[in-house]
């Protein structure tokens, strides 16, 4: 195969050297266990490091989400509520999953109902950023419920890059501006 990556057709080890030495590129062979041996022409150096860069790129894509978890009381007041909420809709918003837990003291331990009414509230009350992934249940003096993200965390990361990068641009263009 020539450099642009147009069949050459079969060729000696000699010329095909030569031919390399000439265009100043590697010949590397590609695929050696086929009849016969397909080799190409290419600058191997430059090959290596986009291989490195398409590495670096696909791990810092990958996903590696974790579990946020977030505790309450039953008796929690409205405003401390809606800061537990605004965190839950955070972690799921950056493609976390969250483990909301309600923990039962004293006498709440035979009202197992109200835990079920304020996980169902938290719910209902971050739909929009996540879905509910195990269903509420008592384990012990604890109620626990897994929410998951509606997007992965590749999505919401190159969201916030975005973002990141659409603020700077305007904070450029305004500073222009003036």
């Amino acid at each position: 195969m020539g450099p642009n990556g147009e069949q050459v057709g079969e060729v000696r080890i000699e010329d095909a050297l030569r031919l390399a030495n000439e265009a100043d590129l590697d010949l590397v062979e590609v695929a050696p266990g086929a009849k016969p041996p397909v080799a190409r022409l290419m600058d191997y150096g430059k090959f290596k490091y986009e291989a490195k860069l398409k590495a670096r790129e696909a791990r810092k894509n990958q996903v590696n989400a974790q579990q946020k978890e977030i505790r309450m009381g039953l008796k929690i007041d409205t405003h401390d509520y809606e800061t537990k909420k605004r965190n839950v809709e955070k972690f799921l918003n950056g493609g976390d999953k969250v483990k909301v837990m309600i923990r039962f003291r004293g006498r709440e331990q035979s009202r197992p109902e109200m835990g079920m009414k304020l996980m169902q509230r938290m719910a209902e009350d971050v739909a929009e950023s996540g879905f509910v992934e195990s269903h509420p249940r008592v384990d012990g003096r604890t109620m626990v419920m897994v929410l998951g993200p509606h997007k992965k965390k590749s999505q919401a990361r190159a969201e916030a890059r975005k973002r990141k990068s659409d603020a700077e641009k305007a904070a450029a263009k305004e500073a222009s501006a003036k």
